[in-house]
Order: C-alpha cells, then structure tokens, then sequence
C-alpha cells in the first residue's frame, strides 16, 4: 500500500482517540498542584523544626526527590502519572522519576554499562539545554549591568 505523507497523516487522524483535553488539564492542574503543596507541607514541617530557611528549602527538596525516587522504584509514580498527566513532571519529582527509571530500565546490563551509562538518558539533554540556558542568560545580564542597566 503506497500513501503519500498527506494521506498517511489523514489515515493516522482518522484512527487516532480523540484527546479530553480539559479533562488532562484539570487533572495536571491538581495532581501537580498538589505535589507543590506537600512540597510546601514539609517547607512548614522544616521550618516549625526551627531549621534555617535554606537548610529547610534544602530538606525539602531532598524529600521530594527522594519520594520521587521511591515511588518510582515502587512502580507507583508511573500508576499515578496515568491520571495525572503533565501533573507529575512538576520539576523535582519529575527529575527524580526520569533519572530512576533508566537505571531501573538497564540495571540488567551492570552497573557501568547500564544503570551508570543510562541515568541520564532521558534528563541528560534537560539538564545541558537548562545549564547552557542559564549560562547565556547569566552573561547577558552580566553586560546589560555592567552597560548600566538595573
């Protein structure tokens, strides 16, 4: 069966599921938002500890990594992104979830050549394009201030 691109495209659409697009958004929506507020109820637990902004700002990003860590060790993270959507790469747990699962992924292969080797795979390029971003944003607003600017 020989298609063109145009009616390969028209094929796919016609037998793709139409999306419930609100439906996915309102769920990202709470799920993320909740994420973000048992981030802040450890912020309030840390700090009621009478730890220092910073170290309790520390704590709490460890805690999340390390529930997003578990919870994808677990296999429950990816039972939870099924209806959360886009709710769950809220970026701290999203970060921990895409570096576990590789290395869970291709522990098989050793701890070199899989799970060392394959860590990164899905956030290596998030973190290059993040780092570089915020290295050339950092010299611009290194020459705009020092050209005067606020």
């Amino acid at each position: 069966m020989n298609m063109t691109p145009k009616e390969y495209d028209k094929f796919v659409k016609s037998k793709a599921e139409k999306s419930p697009l609100l439906k996915n958004c309102v769920n990202a929506f709470l799920f993320g938002g909740a994420i973000c507020c048992i981030g802040q109820l450890f912020l309030n637990l840390y700090n009621r500890l009478e730890i220092s902004q910073i170290a309790a700002a520390t704590l709490t990003s460890m805690t999340l990594v390390f529930l997003g860590a578990l919870l994808t060790g677990l296999g429950l993270y990816d039972n939870i992104a099924k209806y959360a959507g886009a709710g769950t790469i809220v970026p701290i747990t999203g970060f921990a979830n895409s570096i576990v699962s590789p290395a869970m992924e291709f522990k098989c292969e050793g701890f070199v050549m899989g799970i060392g080797a394959k860590m990164f795979v899905v956030a290596g390029p998030v973190l290059v394009y993040g780092i570089t971003a915020s290295v050339l944003y950092g010299i611009v607003y290194y020459f705009v201030t020092l050209w005067g600017g606020k």
